[in-house]
Protein backbone atom coordinates (compact mmCIF):
# COMPACT_ATOMS: atom_id res chain seq x y z
CA UNK A 1 0.00 0.00 0.00
CA UNK A 2 1.07 3.59 -0.54
CA UNK A 3 2.30 5.33 2.61
CA UNK A 4 0.39 8.42 1.46
CA UNK A 5 -2.85 6.46 1.98
CA UNK A 6 -2.23 6.83 5.72
CA UNK A 7 -1.88 10.60 5.77
CA UNK A 8 -4.31 13.01 7.41
CA UNK A 9 -4.39 16.66 8.46
CA UNK A 10 -4.08 17.29 12.18
CA UNK A 11 -4.32 20.77 13.73
CA UNK A 12 -1.20 21.46 15.79
CA UNK A 13 -3.32 22.65 18.70
CA UNK A 14 -4.65 19.09 19.16
CA UNK A 15 -1.18 17.70 19.96
CA UNK A 16 -1.20 17.29 23.75
CA UNK A 17 1.80 18.85 25.50
CA UNK A 18 0.93 17.63 29.00
CA UNK A 19 -1.31 14.84 30.31
CA UNK A 20 -4.62 15.49 32.00
CA UNK A 21 -4.84 15.03 35.76
CA UNK A 22 -5.93 12.55 36.94
CA UNK A 23 -4.80 10.26 34.16
CA UNK A 24 -8.10 8.41 33.87
CA UNK A 25 -10.05 11.64 33.28
CA UNK A 26 -8.88 11.68 29.64
CA UNK A 27 -11.40 11.07 26.89
CA UNK A 28 -12.04 7.70 25.25
CA UNK A 29 -13.44 7.13 21.76
CA UNK A 30 -15.15 3.73 21.54
CA UNK A 31 -14.77 2.50 17.97
CA UNK A 32 -17.37 -0.24 17.59
CA UNK A 33 -20.20 -0.48 15.06
CA UNK A 34 -20.63 3.21 15.81
CA UNK A 35 -18.48 5.84 17.52
CA UNK A 36 -19.19 6.64 21.16
CA UNK A 37 -17.58 9.47 23.12
CA UNK A 38 -16.63 8.23 26.58
CA UNK A 39 -14.09 8.79 29.35
CA UNK A 40 -11.22 6.50 30.30
CA UNK A 41 -13.03 5.74 33.56
CA UNK A 42 -15.81 4.16 31.44
CA UNK A 43 -13.43 1.48 30.17
CA UNK A 44 -14.48 -1.31 32.58
CA UNK A 45 -18.12 -1.00 31.45
CA UNK A 46 -17.02 -1.56 27.82
CA UNK A 47 -15.41 -4.91 28.66
CA UNK A 48 -16.92 -8.18 29.84
CA UNK A 49 -16.15 -10.23 32.96
CA UNK A 50 -13.65 -12.89 31.97
CA UNK A 51 -11.88 -10.72 29.38
CA UNK A 52 -8.16 -10.10 29.80
CA UNK A 53 -6.15 -6.91 29.28
CA UNK A 54 -2.49 -7.25 28.33
CA UNK A 55 -0.12 -4.53 29.58
CA UNK A 56 3.50 -3.75 28.69
CA UNK A 57 5.51 -3.44 31.92
CA UNK A 58 8.62 -1.88 30.37
CA UNK A 59 10.17 1.00 32.30
CA UNK A 60 11.41 4.13 30.54
CA UNK A 61 14.97 5.15 31.32
CA UNK A 62 15.86 8.88 31.40
CA UNK A 63 18.09 8.39 28.38
CA UNK A 64 18.43 11.99 27.15
CA UNK A 65 21.70 13.58 28.19
CA UNK A 66 22.98 17.14 27.79
CA UNK A 67 26.68 17.70 28.26
CA UNK A 68 29.73 19.24 26.66
CA UNK A 69 32.32 18.45 24.01
CA UNK A 70 35.04 20.92 24.88
CA UNK A 71 33.24 24.26 24.87
CA UNK A 72 30.35 23.01 22.70
CA UNK A 73 27.03 21.80 24.09
CA UNK A 74 26.11 18.28 23.05
CA UNK A 75 22.84 16.38 23.35
CA UNK A 76 22.46 12.61 22.92
CA UNK A 77 19.61 10.17 23.43
CA UNK A 78 20.63 6.61 24.21
CA UNK A 79 18.33 4.09 22.57
CA UNK A 80 19.86 0.62 22.82
CA UNK A 81 22.52 -1.13 24.87
CA UNK A 82 25.15 -2.61 22.55
CA UNK A 83 27.40 -4.24 25.16
CA UNK A 84 28.19 -3.54 28.79
CA UNK A 85 28.80 0.23 29.15
CA UNK A 86 28.47 0.64 25.35
CA UNK A 87 25.28 2.16 23.93
CA UNK A 88 23.86 3.21 20.61
CA UNK A 89 22.56 6.77 20.68
CA UNK A 90 21.20 9.49 18.46
CA UNK A 91 23.22 12.69 18.67
CA UNK A 92 21.99 16.14 17.81
CA UNK A 93 24.55 17.69 15.49
CA UNK A 94 26.18 14.30 14.96
CA UNK A 95 28.06 15.52 11.87
CA UNK A 96 30.23 17.71 14.10
CA UNK A 97 31.28 14.77 16.26
CA UNK A 98 34.50 12.90 15.58
CA UNK A 99 35.52 9.39 16.56
CA UNK A 100 37.44 9.66 19.82
CA UNK A 101 35.61 12.78 21.04
CA UNK A 102 34.90 12.82 24.78
CA UNK A 103 31.41 13.87 25.85
CA UNK A 104 31.17 15.02 29.46
CA UNK A 105 27.83 15.00 31.28
CA UNK A 106 29.16 15.23 34.86
CA UNK A 107 32.45 14.83 36.72
CA UNK A 108 31.65 11.16 37.24
CA UNK A 109 29.76 10.46 34.00
CA UNK A 110 31.30 10.77 30.53
CA UNK A 111 31.73 8.77 27.34
CA UNK A 112 33.75 8.52 24.13
CA UNK A 113 32.51 8.37 20.54
CA UNK A 114 33.55 4.96 19.17
CA UNK A 115 31.68 4.95 15.86
CA UNK A 116 29.54 7.22 13.68
CA UNK A 117 26.66 5.66 11.78
CA UNK A 118 23.93 6.81 9.43
CA UNK A 119 21.04 9.00 10.47
CA UNK A 120 22.82 10.74 13.35
CA UNK A 121 23.47 7.48 15.21
CA UNK A 122 26.68 7.06 17.22
CA UNK A 123 28.21 4.31 19.32
CA UNK A 124 29.27 5.53 22.77
CA UNK A 125 31.47 3.84 25.37
CA UNK A 126 30.95 5.13 28.91
CA UNK A 127 33.59 5.69 31.55
CA UNK A 128 31.41 4.65 34.47
CA UNK A 129 32.55 5.73 37.92
CA UNK A 130 29.35 4.28 39.37
CA UNK A 131 27.86 0.81 39.17
CA UNK A 132 26.11 1.01 35.79
CA UNK A 133 25.24 3.37 32.94
CA UNK A 134 21.62 3.14 34.07
CA UNK A 135 22.63 4.56 37.46
CA UNK A 136 24.23 7.49 35.68
CA UNK A 137 21.12 8.05 33.58
CA UNK A 138 18.94 7.97 36.68
CA UNK A 139 21.17 10.65 38.20
CA UNK A 140 21.78 12.94 35.21
CA UNK A 141 19.38 11.98 32.42
CA UNK A 142 16.10 13.46 31.26
CA UNK A 143 13.03 11.63 30.00
CA UNK A 144 13.24 11.07 26.23
CA UNK A 145 10.02 12.78 25.23
CA UNK A 146 9.00 12.59 21.57
CA UNK A 147 9.89 15.61 19.42
CA UNK A 148 6.30 16.84 19.14
CA UNK A 149 6.20 17.52 22.91
CA UNK A 150 7.98 20.83 23.29
CA UNK A 151 10.15 21.43 26.33
CA UNK A 152 12.94 23.73 27.44
CA UNK A 153 16.40 22.15 27.58
CA UNK A 154 16.04 20.98 31.16
CA UNK A 155 12.52 19.61 30.63
CA UNK A 156 9.92 19.32 33.36
CA UNK A 157 10.44 17.40 36.59
CA UNK A 158 6.85 16.19 36.29
CA UNK A 159 7.69 14.28 33.08
CA UNK A 160 9.71 11.78 35.14
CA UNK A 161 6.38 10.64 36.63
CA UNK A 162 3.98 11.54 33.84
CA UNK A 163 5.93 9.66 31.15
CA UNK A 164 5.94 6.37 33.08
CA UNK A 165 3.16 3.85 33.61
CA UNK A 166 2.21 3.08 37.21
CA UNK A 167 3.07 -0.60 36.64
CA UNK A 168 6.47 -0.03 34.96
CA UNK A 169 8.83 -2.74 36.16
CA UNK A 170 11.53 -3.84 33.69
CA UNK A 171 14.04 -1.12 32.83
CA UNK A 172 14.96 -0.69 29.18
CA UNK A 173 12.60 1.50 27.13
CA UNK A 174 13.51 4.86 25.64
CA UNK A 175 9.90 5.70 24.87
CA UNK A 176 6.79 5.03 26.94
CA UNK A 177 4.08 2.54 25.98
CA UNK A 178 1.76 5.52 26.00
CA UNK A 179 -1.61 3.76 26.09
CA UNK A 180 -0.64 2.60 29.57
CA UNK A 181 -0.18 6.16 30.82
CA UNK A 182 -3.95 6.45 31.33
CA UNK A 183 -4.15 3.81 34.04
CA UNK A 184 -4.48 4.71 37.72
CA UNK A 185 -4.77 2.50 40.81
CA UNK A 186 -8.47 3.36 40.87
CA UNK A 187 -8.97 2.26 37.26
CA UNK A 188 -7.06 -0.95 37.90
CA UNK A 189 -9.31 -1.65 40.89
CA UNK A 190 -12.41 -0.97 38.78
CA UNK A 191 -11.22 -3.50 36.20
CA UNK A 192 -10.76 -6.05 39.00
CA UNK A 193 -14.28 -5.39 40.25
CA UNK A 194 -15.61 -5.86 36.71
CA UNK A 195 -13.91 -9.26 36.57
CA UNK A 196 -11.43 -8.25 33.87
CA UNK A 197 -8.17 -10.18 34.21
CA UNK A 198 -4.67 -8.79 33.61
CA UNK A 199 -1.52 -10.13 32.01
CA UNK A 200 1.86 -8.50 31.42
CA UNK A 201 4.38 -8.63 28.60
CA UNK A 202 7.58 -6.66 28.11
CA UNK A 203 8.66 -4.77 25.03
CA UNK A 204 11.44 -2.23 25.43
CA UNK A 205 10.19 0.55 23.17
CA UNK A 206 13.02 1.91 21.04
CA UNK A 207 13.68 5.29 19.48
CA UNK A 208 12.68 3.80 16.14
CA UNK A 209 9.07 4.30 17.17
CA UNK A 210 9.58 8.03 16.42
CA UNK A 211 11.33 7.57 13.08
CA UNK A 212 9.27 8.59 10.04
CA UNK A 213 8.40 6.12 7.30
CA UNK A 214 10.49 7.37 4.38
CA UNK A 215 9.46 4.72 1.85
CA UNK A 216 6.65 5.47 -0.59
CA UNK A 217 5.22 1.95 -0.33
CA UNK A 218 4.68 0.01 2.91
CA UNK A 219 6.40 -3.06 1.44
CA UNK A 220 9.63 -1.07 1.15
CA UNK A 221 9.73 0.01 4.80
CA UNK A 222 12.21 -1.77 7.08
CA UNK A 223 10.73 -2.00 10.57
CA UNK A 224 13.00 -1.39 13.56
CA UNK A 225 13.45 -4.29 15.99
CA UNK A 226 12.82 -4.20 19.73
CA UNK A 227 13.49 -6.65 22.56
CA UNK A 228 10.40 -8.38 23.92
CA UNK A 229 9.44 -11.11 26.36
CA UNK A 230 6.28 -13.08 27.16
CA UNK A 231 6.49 -15.58 30.01
CA UNK A 232 4.67 -18.84 30.68
CA UNK A 233 2.40 -17.34 33.34
CA UNK A 234 0.98 -14.73 30.99
CA UNK A 235 0.72 -17.26 28.15
CA UNK A 236 -1.28 -19.65 30.32
CA UNK A 237 -3.58 -16.91 31.60
CA UNK A 238 -4.29 -15.60 28.10
CA UNK A 239 -4.82 -19.07 26.64
CA UNK A 240 -7.22 -19.94 29.46
CA UNK A 241 -9.27 -16.79 28.78
CA UNK A 242 -9.44 -17.58 25.06
CA UNK A 243 -10.43 -21.18 25.75
CA UNK A 244 -13.27 -19.95 28.01
CA UNK A 245 -14.58 -17.59 25.32
CA UNK A 246 -13.18 -14.37 26.79
CA UNK A 247 -11.63 -11.64 24.71
CA UNK A 248 -8.02 -10.42 24.63
CA UNK A 249 -7.51 -6.65 24.77
CA UNK A 250 -4.02 -5.27 24.15
CA UNK A 251 -3.07 -2.08 25.93
CA UNK A 252 -1.20 -0.33 23.15
CA UNK A 253 0.60 -1.40 20.01
CA UNK A 254 3.59 -2.80 21.88
CA UNK A 255 1.54 -5.41 23.76
CA UNK A 256 -0.22 -6.28 20.53
CA UNK A 257 3.01 -6.79 18.62
CA UNK A 258 4.44 -9.05 21.34
CA UNK A 259 1.33 -11.25 21.35
CA UNK A 260 1.10 -11.51 17.59
CA UNK A 261 4.84 -12.28 17.43
CA UNK A 262 4.42 -15.16 19.89
CA UNK A 263 1.82 -17.18 17.98
CA UNK A 264 2.99 -20.51 16.56
CA UNK A 265 1.99 -21.87 13.14
CA UNK A 266 -1.05 -23.53 14.69
CA UNK A 267 -2.36 -20.23 16.03
CA UNK A 268 -1.44 -21.05 19.63
CA UNK A 269 0.22 -18.48 21.89
CA UNK A 270 3.66 -19.55 23.13
CA UNK A 271 6.30 -18.04 25.45
CA UNK A 272 8.59 -15.62 23.63
CA UNK A 273 11.88 -13.87 24.26
CA UNK A 274 14.01 -12.01 21.74
CA UNK A 275 13.78 -9.32 19.09
CA UNK A 276 10.61 -8.56 17.15
CA UNK A 277 10.31 -6.34 14.10
CA UNK A 278 6.71 -7.19 13.29
CA UNK A 279 5.21 -4.61 10.92
CA UNK A 280 1.43 -4.85 10.74
CA UNK A 281 -0.41 -3.25 7.84
CA UNK A 282 -3.95 -3.66 6.43
CA UNK A 283 -4.50 -7.20 5.23
CA UNK A 284 -2.82 -8.75 8.27
CA UNK A 285 -4.85 -11.55 9.86
CA UNK A 286 -4.90 -11.08 13.64
CA UNK A 287 -4.54 -14.32 15.56
CA UNK A 288 -4.82 -13.31 19.23
CA UNK A 289 -6.18 -9.79 19.63
CA UNK A 290 -9.90 -9.00 19.83
CA UNK A 291 -9.72 -5.36 20.93
CA UNK A 292 -7.08 -2.69 21.35
CA UNK A 293 -6.87 0.22 23.77
CA UNK A 294 -4.54 2.83 22.30
CA UNK A 295 -3.78 6.50 21.85
CA UNK A 296 -4.22 8.46 18.61
CA UNK A 297 -1.19 8.13 16.36
CA UNK A 298 0.83 10.23 13.91
CA UNK A 299 -0.05 10.43 10.21
CA UNK A 300 1.85 7.98 7.98
CA UNK A 301 3.30 6.21 11.02
CA UNK A 302 3.66 2.45 11.46
CA UNK A 303 1.34 2.77 14.48
CA UNK A 304 -1.43 4.36 12.42
CA UNK A 305 -1.00 1.59 9.84
CA UNK A 306 -1.40 -0.98 12.63
CA UNK A 307 -4.69 0.46 13.91
CA UNK A 308 -5.89 0.72 10.30
CA UNK A 309 -5.21 -3.00 9.97
CA UNK A 310 -7.21 -3.74 13.10
CA UNK A 311 -10.18 -1.43 12.52
CA UNK A 312 -10.20 -1.28 8.72
CA UNK A 313 -8.80 1.61 6.70
CA UNK A 314 -12.03 3.49 6.03
CA UNK A 315 -13.31 2.92 9.57
CA UNK A 316 -10.16 4.27 11.19
CA UNK A 317 -10.12 7.28 8.86
CA UNK A 318 -13.71 8.04 9.88
CA UNK A 319 -12.84 7.55 13.56
CA UNK A 320 -9.87 9.93 13.36
CA UNK A 321 -11.98 12.49 11.49
CA UNK A 322 -14.55 12.24 14.30
CA UNK A 323 -11.83 12.65 16.94
CA UNK A 324 -10.46 15.73 15.20
CA UNK A 325 -13.91 17.30 14.82
CA UNK A 326 -14.62 16.61 18.52
CA UNK A 327 -11.22 18.06 19.49
CA UNK A 328 -9.73 14.94 21.04
CA UNK A 329 -6.13 15.36 22.19
CA UNK A 330 -3.57 13.43 20.13
CA UNK A 331 -0.34 11.47 20.61
CA UNK A 332 1.60 10.44 23.74
CA UNK A 333 -0.07 12.69 26.33
CA UNK A 334 -3.41 12.71 24.53
CA UNK A 335 -6.71 10.85 24.71
CA UNK A 336 -7.34 7.22 23.77
CA UNK A 337 -9.62 4.94 21.82
CA UNK A 338 -10.90 1.39 22.26
CA UNK A 339 -10.97 -0.38 18.90
CA UNK A 340 -13.21 -3.39 18.33
CA UNK A 341 -12.26 -5.75 15.54
CA UNK A 342 -14.95 -5.78 12.85
CA UNK A 343 -17.19 -8.81 13.11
Amino acid sequence: MRVSDFDFELPQKLIAQEPVNPRDSARLLHIGNNFSDKKIIDLPSLLNPGDIMVFNDTKVIPSRLIGSRGKAIVEVTLHKQYRKNIWLAFARGARRLKIGDELVFADDFCCKVEEKREGGEVLLSFDVKMNTVIEGLDKYGQMPLPPYIKRQKKGLISDHVDYQTIYAKRTGAVAAPTAGLHFTPELMAALDQRGVKKAFVTLHVGAGTFLPVKAQDTEEHVMHSEWAALDCVSVNNINQVRAAGGQVISVGSTSLRVLESAVDRFGVLQPFIGETNMFITPGYEFKIIDKMFTNFHLPKSTLYMLVAALAGVERIKAAYAHAISERYRFFSYGDACLIERPK
